[in-house]
């Protein structure tokens, strides 16, 4: 890892190639890539349809004509119209023919779209909004533009198989869980995973085998999992005669906490067990020498990457990614056919494609601004006596943490993370990813620029200067963290989720059986599981992130004056 020192020149240079920083941030794909045709009317009218036919005029991307010569079949190879990504030629060639339009959705490519939206974002994406046509290829059996943008993914990743999700990677690891893990089957997996791997315990009915990851309480973060902590739990079922259906891993955490990816899939493939790693905020690793390895570089057999975090598909837009072949591919298939809308937007479709396409341009150099921009950050933030900025000496057991996240301690100050986050957005209109009880982080990408940066820097200097003169240092901030290590389990979560319920008063819960998912968002890492006993601890931090300023997900009272429980005879 590359230590930043003063001497380092962060300077940008448009006339200099090499130069770390890009000035065309607005794409920061090649600018001949795309270039959007004039918006359309809302309406039709006898003067120009919505899609003109071919008249010899320059009317589309790269100088090529939209004619009808550019229609597509699903059988047949994709047109690529001036070097574009597959999926997103096919949905360009498809949206430019002048068609007479009888299908769904109901704003008609357009015509119909609602003029309070279109006054925001204009026409043009409902024109490319278009359902599943043939030359547009389906995603459950994908044989034309679909199939050729997800064999470029593979290629790109290094997998043997990608497919492309629309449903976030919730989706992506429930049915990574489902192709794994049989009702009554045990899955290894950390304590504070993302809710959608509680889920997916409620599709499957598999039985959780829980590891609490290491807690640094200096900070109130939790870290990763080590592969001590999945081989005690491999043998600890072992001793009772069972064997883990798969392990579950989340690498890199919310806060870029990576675990030992490599040495974990050694340890389950010696016993041939499926590693799944929730990759979700790891999409980018792998594609600079300052960037951790990816999880499939270091043996993952499935890896679920939210595309749209650090790279740039639209929201809810993630890849699924296969690698060896433990895993049944076709189990996969026949999950996500379960899982996913059989309507899937091809805007998130296309998005993927062109997100894998922009990073195929120049992966070598693409991050070098976003991870010079983060390490400038952080050194200058070290130099400020009463700030904490989180480093991989705080996470000795772990190999790396991502150099894209940026975690801010505002402890020394008195302040909680919460107070911290209402001040720099208030004063400075900082925006952050996640904000916890001692800390703030912030997500560097490729879309990060200096004068952000420095309003992020400016706001937490004004902010250290006034109240490190004013309050008494760490006197308001309680040392209170996720009670992950006093698990009861009465019910498989699959069995609570089903059971009869009751509402009682928060503190009446005490003792009784969870029956309801509750966590504090971001980052959705749940404090209460269906099936689990309810600890004083747990209701104790919930109320404590409640009362600064915590959003509460998943509970059916968000104010959490009462919580619902299972009727347990």
């Amino acid at each position: 890892m590359m230590s930043p020192t003063p001497s380092v020149s962060f300077s940008c240079n448009p006339k200099n190639p090499k130069s770390l920083c890009f000035i065309p941030l607005q794409g920061f794909a090649n600018t001949s890539t795309l270039r959007l045709l004039p918006i359309l009317p809302l309406r039709c009218s006898q003067e120009r349809s919505l899609a003109q036919p071919s008249t010899g005029l320059d009317e589309s991307i790269g100088g090529l004509s939209a004619s009808n010569d550019c229609v597509l079949s699903g059988n047949t190879p994709v047109l690529r119209q001036n070097g574009l990504p597959p999926l997103v030629s096919a949905l360009k060639a498809s949206a430019e023919q002048n068609v007479a339009s009888f299908h769904f959705p109901g704003h008609n490519r357009g015509r119909a779209a609602p003029a309070s939206l279109t006054r925001l974002i204009g026409t043009r994406p409902y024109l490319h909004d278009l359902p599943e046509l043939p030359e547009l290829d389906n995603l459950f059996f994908p044989q034309g533009p679909i199939l050729e943008a997800q064999i470029e993914a593979a290629k790109l990743f290094g997998s043997s198989h990608t497919w492309f999700l629309v449903g976030g990677t919730t989706c992506g690891i429930q049915a990574a869980i489902m192709a794994t893990c049989c009702p009554g089957e045990f899955l290894i997996l950390p304590r504070n995973s993302h809710i959608s791997a509680i889920s997916a315990m409620v599709l499957s009915g598999a039985v959780p085998k829980y590891i609490v990851p290491d807690y640094e309480n200096d900070w109130d973060i939790a870290g990763g999992v080590t592969p001590l902590q999945v081989l005690k739990a491999i043998r600890e079922l072992e001793m009772e005669g069972k064997k883990a259906a798969a392990v579950f891993i989340t690498s890199p955490t919310y806060h870029g906490i990576c675990s030992d990816v490599s040495r974990i899939s050694e340890l389950c493939h010696s016993r041939k067990i499926p590693l799944i790693v929730d990759e979700a905020h790891g999409a980018h690793f792998g594609f600079h020498s300052e960037l951790p390895n990816s999880a499939l570089q270091q043996g993952a057999d499935l890896t679920v990457q939210s595309t749209h975090k650090v790279l740039c598909s639209l929201t809810q837009s993630s890849m699924l990614h296969m690698s060896r072949n433990i895993v049944d591919k076709e189990k996969i298939d026949r999950c996500l056919q379960t899982l996913q809308t059989t309507s899937p937007s091809y805007l998130l479709l296309a998005s993927l494609d062109a997100a894998r396409a922009q990073l195929s341009e120049r992966p070598d150099v693409v991050f070098n601004q976003a991870i010079a921009l983060a390490y400038e950050a952080k050194y200058t933030l070290k130099q400020i006596a009463s700030i904490s900025v989180l480093e991989n000496s705080s996470f000795s057991n772990f190999p790396a943490i991502d150099p894209l996240r940026l975690t801010v301690g505002f402890w020394k100050l008195g302040l909680s993370g919460y107070e911290a986050d209402e001040i720099l957005y208030r004063d400075y209109g900082v925006i952050c990813e996640l904000v916890g009880n001692k800390s703030i982080t912030y997500a560097f990408n490729l879309g990060t620029c200096r004068d952000h940066v420095q309003r992020l820097l400016l706001g937490i200097k004004h902010l250290a200067a006034t109240y490190s003169s004013i309050q008494q240092p760490e006197e308001k901030v309680c040392d209170v963290h996720a009670p992950f290590d006093d698990i009861i389990m009465s019910l498989i979560p699959r069995d609570a989720f089903f059971a009869s319920k009751r509402k009682v008063t928060i503190r009446e819960s005490i003792g009784e059986v969870s029956g309801e998912l509750v966590c504090p968002y971001p980052p959705g890492i749940p404090v209460l599981i269906p099936g689990e006993v309810i600890t004083e601890r747990a209701v104790d931090y919930l109320l404590h992130v409640r009362s600064k300023g915590a959003d509460i997900s998943g509970a059916s009272d968000p104010l959490l004056s009462s919580v619902v429980v299972c009727n347990v005879k």
